[in-house]
This record gives structure tokens, sequence and C-alpha cells, in this order.
């Protein structure tokens, strides 16, 4: 059994001061959140969240790795604690949504073209061919052409985050990018981009997304949060949250039993009490300068976490049955400089130290 395992938390609890009483393993008293029986895993996630934000911060200051003590979080990828710090929403929302002024059209036009794809290279292909990316100059065939010539050099367009259906085998079109293209002209079409900015909630515009074809609960949970990044939309994302198949196999690694409450309901029930979560075993969290762990956030952690036990926690095998973490860790010395939605209002207060969750 590993150190994590024996351990119950991430790193070296010797050596990372904010772990420092972390090793009371499954006797955490969690009971605060009943009827959730959680297991040794649910305490991970939240030290899992502490060192992962920790990193975030460590990068700031120090562009050159190591950046944990971590084994795990050394030599294997996973995402930042908040979803708005990771490389491609970062880039999605500093070249893609706030990079001119374009209009609601345009905005709309650009984030769906570039999530589809989810790859920066295959934005930043299609800029250098084409300018700057409207929908008022999109032409299919050109598009297409560019597109196709990608894969006939035997690359890819589409990012490995997460899977994009084709169209099935009865589609009139031979590639998986050509239906993706004709269906974005649909949208547009069928003016998504004002019945999105009139939806009184980020539930309707789940809908709005999911009622197209080969877009499922996951894709569109994940544009209608790309989408109130941007000005179209000004949603809370402590609203809604959707939970994906990778933080439904985490939530069953997490609790023994979810006390009949739905994976949905558990997010939004611990989300709420991320506090008491933290104080329960021992940690500080250093938030995005004061902004609290979203619903989109903790989904996306139970996801994280779910990977994480694979190595920390074997003996939980969850709903996956995956026994290996598969991406490994590049690490790029390459400063980060975050950028947010300019409505969250923290752009004016990077320069500041975190503020840590709980405060003692």
């Amino acid at each position: 059994m590993t150190q994590h395992s024996q351990k119950g938390a991430v790193g070296d609890t010797t050596q990372l001061w904010m772990f420092a009483a972390t090793s009371r393993g499954s006797d955490v008293d969690f009971r605060f959140l009943r009827p959730l029986e959680p297991t040794l895993v649910f305490g991970t996630y939240w030290r899992f969240a502490v060192e992962r934000q920790e990193i975030f911060f460590r990068r700031l200051k120090k562009p050159n790795p190591p950046w944990t003590t971590d084994s795990v979080l050394q030599h294997h990828k996973f995402t930042n604690a908040y979803r708005a710090s990771d490389r491609v929403s970062q880039y999605l929302i500093r070249n893609v949504i706030y990079s001119g002024s374009f209009s609601n059209r345009d905005i709309l036009f650009r984030i769906l073209l570039f999530k589809i794809f989810n790859k920066i290279e295959t934005w930043e292909l299609l800029e250098k061919t084409f300018g700057s990316i409207t929908y008022s100059t999109f032409n299919f065939k050109a598009y297409d052409a560019v597109l196709t010539s990608v894969l006939d050099k035997g690359d890819r367009l589409y990012s490995a985050a997460y899977i994009m259906p084709a169209g099935g085998p009865n589609s009139k079109y031979p590639r998986k990018h050509q239906v993706h293209l004709r269906l974005l002209e649909k949208m547009m079409a069928d003016d998504l981009v004002d019945r999105i900015c009139d939806s009184p909630t980020m539930a309707h515009s789940f809908a709005l997304l999911r009622s197209y074809p080969t877009i499922g609960d996951f894709l569109a949970y994940q544009y209608v949060t790309d989408l109130n990044y941007s000005s179209l939309t000004g949603y809370s994302e402590m609203e809604f949250v959707v939970p994906g198949p990778g933080a439904k196999d985490g939530i069953r690694k997490c609790f023994s039993s979810l006390g009949g409450l739905t994976e949905a309901e558990v997010i939004k029930f611990v989300t709420d009490r991320q506090e008491e979560c933290f104080a329960a075993v021992g940690a500080r969290f250093p938030t995005l300068w004061g902004r609290r762990l979203q619903l989109i956030d903790c989904q996306n952690l139970f996801c994280e976490v779910g990977k994480y036990a694979r190595v920390a926690h074997p003996e939980f095998a969850g709903d996956s049955g995956r026994t290996r973490i598969k991406q490994k860790l590049r690490p790029s010395n390459k400063p980060i400089e975050p950028f947010f939605p300019p409505k969250w209002k923290l752009n004016e207060h990077l320069a500041e130290p975190p503020q840590y969750v709980p405060s003692y």
C-alpha cells in the first residue's frame, strides 16, 4: 500500500505545512455531511484541491518545476482546482472572447467554433489562414479544406480532453469536422445567440444547446460554462451543474452511500459546505483571490480525484474500473499570466497573495 493510501493525503504530510493536521485518514469527522457516507477518498478530495491550487500559485512565483513534493502530481497531468485557470480555458478567455471588439453574434460563433475542437493549434491555424475569425467571413468550403489538409497530414484537429461525437453512420458528411461545421451553421441560422442572451437561467441555455444533434449533457454543460465567461450571459456558476462520467466515478469513490441524493445534488451539497470540509481535514485552501470553488470546479475536482485515487487509493475501484492515469505531465517553464472574465473583478488582484480558507 502506498503512502497515499495509508495516510489518505496528498503528498508528504511531514513536508507540506498545509497538510500537517491531515493524517487522520478515515477518522475525519464529516458528520455534518449526512446523509452522505464519505470514504477515505473524500478527505483526499479536499487535500488534493489544496495542493493543486497551491501549485497554481507556486507557478506564478517560480516558472521552473518542481512545484510540489507529491509524486503523483509531479508525474501526471491534472486540471486546476478552478476550471477557468486551466490552459485551454485561459486561452479561450484571453484570445477568443476578449481579444477584440466583437458583436454578440461573433462572440458566440468564436466560442463555439473554438470549443468544438478545444485545441489551441486548430484555432491558431484557422486564424493564421483567415485572419480575425467572425461569422460574416465564415465559409464552409474554405474551412473544410484547411481542416481536411490537417487530417491528410496525419495530424489531429480535436483535443483529447473529451470525445466529440460524429454524425453517425447515416451522416451525409464523411469527416467529423464537416458535421460540426454544419452544426455550427445551423446554430447561427437559428439565431441561437439571441436565444442565449434572452435565456433567464443557465439551465435554460443548457437545454437550448442540448437540443442540437451530437451535443449531449456533458458537452452542453461545458459549452454553457464557456459562453458564461463572456458578456453574453451573467449566470452564477453556483446555479446549475451537470456531472460528467469522470465526476460520477470520483463521487462513487468518495462516498460509500449517496443517501438517496443524485450526483448533481451531491456536488451542490459539498460545494455549499466547502469551508467546513477544508476545516475538517485541517487544510487551508488558497482561493482564487476570494472566489469560492463553484459548482463547475467541484464537479471537475471529483473527476480529478477519481483519477488521482487510481494511484493513491487503488482499493477504491469506482465505476470506470480504470487503474492507471494515462496523461503524463510535461512541465512547461513558460510563465503563466492569468486573465479571468472581467466581470469577476479578479484581474486587478492578481499581484496580491491568495486568500486562505479557513482564515485562521
